[in-house]
């Protein structure tokens, strides 16, 4: 793949010191790491980064937000996760040298450095508080993955959805004297392919929930979660809990 550097991104510097993984980077590094890095401008649903691209890059999440997928046998996406500005994905592959088992898609319009594998390893390996927040890291995308595993062991297709909003709530909740509002533009398309069912179903049981006053759509696309949506996802997890001991 070849990539055309976008010359016109927004203060460069500013926004990398702003990502928390490049935090404790001196403001010469944080130079540094702005000169090395590829900046490229993806609109909404183009490909960033497929499964069989090249494990010589890390992307970091200037602007806009990509989802994560596994594409299924009919081409359907599978949705693993979502990285909002200030994430960066692709650090496996700079890692253990394979490539990533998933494809990155621009959900929205959205800026990405690309950070070539050299200068990776020279400028964040070295660094012992930076290593620790690569093992953070690997601990959330592990739990990413636990999520995945979780959902698809639901036999009810409402209990999946429910765990997807409870996640999404959890990395873009914002709570307000009503519950907690989902901060991002949902598609009922969206909430399917992360639990694993049709479009008319998801729809279906968000409707349900709904009418029972455990959700509420919003004018924007967001969903609210009510005090009674999680009471009744507490529940879920208890007896998830049961089932593993």
């Amino acid at each position: 793949m070849v990539w055309k550097e976008d010359k016109h991104q927004p203060g460069g510097k500013n926004i990398i010191s702003n990502i928390p993984f490049f935090s404790d980077l001196s403001s010469d590094e944080t130079d540094c790491i702005d000169r090395v890095l590829i900046k490229r401008r993806f609109q909404k649903d183009q490909i960033v980064l497929s499964e069989e691209d090249t494990s010589s890059y890390m992307y970091l999440v200037y602007a806009g937000k990509v989802r994560v997928v596994k594409l299924n046998d009919d081409g359907r996406e599978q949705i693993i996760t979502i990285h909002k500005k200030g994430d960066f994905f692709g650090e496996m592959s700079l890692l253990d040298g394979k490539t990533q088992p998933a494809t990155v898609i621009a959900h929205e319009e959205a800026l990405i450095g690309l950070l070539h594998r050299n200068d990776f390893e020279h400028h964040l390996m070295t660094h012992e508080r930076i290593r620790q927040k690569i093992i953070d890291l690997l601990c959330l995308r592990l739990r990413d993955a636990w999520m995945m595993v979780k959902l698809l062991s639901f036999d009810c297709a409402e209990h999946r959805v429910m765990i997807v909003l409870d996640r999404l709530q959890e990395l873009y909740g914002v709570r307000d004297a009503r519950g907690v509002i989902i901060n991002l533009r949902i598609k009922h398309q969206l909430i399917a392919s992360y639990a694993s069912v049709s479009r008319e179903t998801a729809t279906r049981i968000l409707n349900r929930l709904q009418k029972a006053g455990e959700i509420e759509f919003l004018d924007n696309k967001t969903f609210l979660l009510k005090e009674a949506f999680f009471k009744r996802v507490s529940e879920i997890h208890a007896k998830v809990k049961c089932i593993e001991m």
